[in-house]
């Protein structure tokens, strides 16, 4: 478990450049901490920030971390009181393999800009599918979007997702509610799922460190083992925070609307013209672009 002062002792910071094309540089653990980017606050929390000085001309300093521990299988469970929120942002907590995308990838927590409602999404090799698009069929309460396909190759690296229908479940109206858990379970009997528990509602085996998914009712969001076998097509994942800036995503629906939490588009919000001069003129605007995390946990079945 990742929780308290020894928070950040059972990570790699990745240095590398973004995979999404944001505009950020993410940075080792010494440069991070000595920016105040990472830190333990007052509650014991673990806390990672994007730079917030008025005006860059390049890249903004950020971080994205990974699990030293790599596991294939099992629960992973992240107790979350803030996540990285506004135009701009795109923050995301994942669980990815080594090689991509032959070794997986499972997007637990994603969104971007004003989102408010969480999108999980899995992105594998050709063969893996959602047998339906009908939440009623998978399950879940979320629904799906995009497709069903859930190859990177065949979808433009969109992977298959499903929108929560919480709309407490991301950003600024996740952080209202002093945010909660979401629990990812990876099961080759019965496939891939995500829970979110708003604060308020968040199981007491969970708060105990016994979880019993079994015992949670409908997930979120899950891609049933009928169609997608996790045995063939993930393995040896570790889990990862991070928060870019503009980017694939956040940068390249800076004028669209209609998404949950951005009736408005940012363009429109900000009076900006692109997600780029945005955040490298408006420091300020990412004073809530941070991760405050109680706990991440991963637990794996007994042998």
């Amino acid at each position: 478990m990742q929780a308290g002062n020894s928070f950040f002792s059972g990570w790699n910071f990745f240095t590398g450049a973004d995979p999404t094309n944001g505009i950020v540089q993410f940075m080792d653990q010494g440069s991070a901490q000595a920016a105040n980017l990472t830190s333990i606050n007052a509650a014991g929390n673990a806390v990672m920030r994007v730079d917030t000085t008025p005006q860059v001309t390049g890249n903004r300093p950020a971080v994205r971390i990974q699990t030293q521990y790599a596991f294939t299988g099992g629960l992973v469970v992240m107790d979350s009181v803030h996540m990285p929120t506004g135009c701009g942002t795109w923050p995301a907590f994942w669980t990815n393999g080594p090689t991509w995308p032959q070794t997986g990838e499972i997007d637990i927590v994603e969104g971007v800009n004003d989102y408010t409602n969480n999108q999980a999404t899995i992105h594998t090799n050709p063969g893996c599918a959602l047998p339906s698009g009908s939440a009623g069929a998978l399950g879940i309460s979320g629904s799906v979007v995009g497709g069903t396909d859930c190859a990177a190759v065949e979808t433009g690296n969109q992977g298959c997702g499903v929108r929560a229908s919480q709309t407490n479940s991301f950003g600024a109206a996740f952080n209202s509610i002093g945010g909660g858990v979401y629990a990812m379970r990876w099961d080759d009997d019965d496939g891939i799922a995500v829970w979110f528990f708003p604060r308020s509602s968040i199981p007491a085996d969970i708060t105990a460190r016994a979880p019993q998914p079994d015992s949670w009712g409908t997930p979120s969001a899950a891609w049933p083992a009928s169609g997608c076998n996790p045995a063939q097509f993930f393995q040896d994942h570790s889990a990862i925070f991070d928060t870019t800036l503009c980017g694939d995503w956040a940068g390249g629906v800076w004028t669209a609307s209609g998404i949950p939490g951005q009736e408005q588009s940012c363009a429109q919000r900000t009076g900006v013209a692109t997600c780029q001069q945005f955040v490298q003129q408006n420091g300020a605007a990412l004073a809530e672009a941070y991760w405050e995390v109680k706990s991440v946990q991963i637990y794996q079945a007994k042998s």
